[in-house]
């Protein structure tokens, strides 16, 4: 077996919840998870057990940008928690010219701590440039900060996304919003992506477009043209 067939199986593993190489008792992974009965409460020897406490404050409740941000980078009632994965956490200035939600971070992303990082990130910088757009004049958020096998969201994750970012959408109070994949053309126009690109939404009142995410644009080059005309739409876009 090569190196890189080895670093792709371990991989498999890693995102089907592997996560120890020896347990003192057997497991069944192929099997349905038992589902584990409730205790007492626990005793000194079980502190180290615990899991992560989840916020005392909702997302929702959280009055400014400084709070709801620490409220990402700490929180463990986030969508797609694991204690393990790193967080993929938001940058830009408030009252950007645009606010880049991006689909799901790629693990390479979310181990950089960006939404959107690498080559992808790269292509970003240069869609933005070419409308005059310099990157460190847009906020950059994920629809949830942690990295998921393939990229899903369930129907009640997606629903909480959308009320989170929602939120954060209107204490960044940017002018133009650019829905980058999937999944936040679902979870905020309710619109699978290729209905709701090439036109002009509104959400909060803000002109916004949905357009491929850059890691799409990587694989199939072919398709910046549909993105370059999705960008200049929103650019051309009057707002108030």
């Amino acid at each position: 077996m090569t190196k890189a067939e080895a670093a792709s199986l371990l991989g498999w593993w890693l995102d089907a919840g592997v996560d120890v190489p020896a347990a003192d008792q057997p497991r069944q992974w192929f099997g349905r998870a038992a589902l584990i009965p409730a205790t007492s409460e626990p005793g000194p020897a079980d502190e180290d057990q615990r899991a992560p406490q989840a916020s005392t404050h909702s997302a929702a409740s959280l009055e400014s940008l400084e709070a709801f941000q620490d409220h990402l980078r700490q929180a463990s009632d986030l969508p797609l928690f694991s204690a393990t994965s790193a967080r993929a956490l938001p940058h830009g200035p408030a009252d950007a010219e645009i606010m880049l939600v991006s689909d799901l971070p790629a693990r390479e992303c979310a181990s950089e701590g960006r939404p959107i990082g690498g080559e992808a990130w790269a292509l970003t910088v240069r869609m933005l440039a070419a409308t005059g757009i310099k990157p460190e004049q847009a906020y950059v958020a994920s629809l949830a900060c942690f990295f998921a096998p393939a990229s899903q969201l369930g129907p009640r994750e997606l629903e909480r996304c959308a009320e989170d970012m929602r939120h954060h959408i209107s204490l960044v109070k940017p002018k133009r919003l650019l829905l980058l994949g999937e999944s936040p053309a679902r979870a905020l126009i309710g619109q699978p992506l290729l209905h709701a690109r090439g036109r002009v939404h509104r959400i909060a009142g803000l002109p916004a477009v949905a357009t491929l995410h850059p890691r799409q644009l990587l694989q199939r080059p072919s398709d910046k043209a549909y993105a370059w005309r999705d960008l200049l739409l929103l650019m051309d876009e009057e707002v108030s």
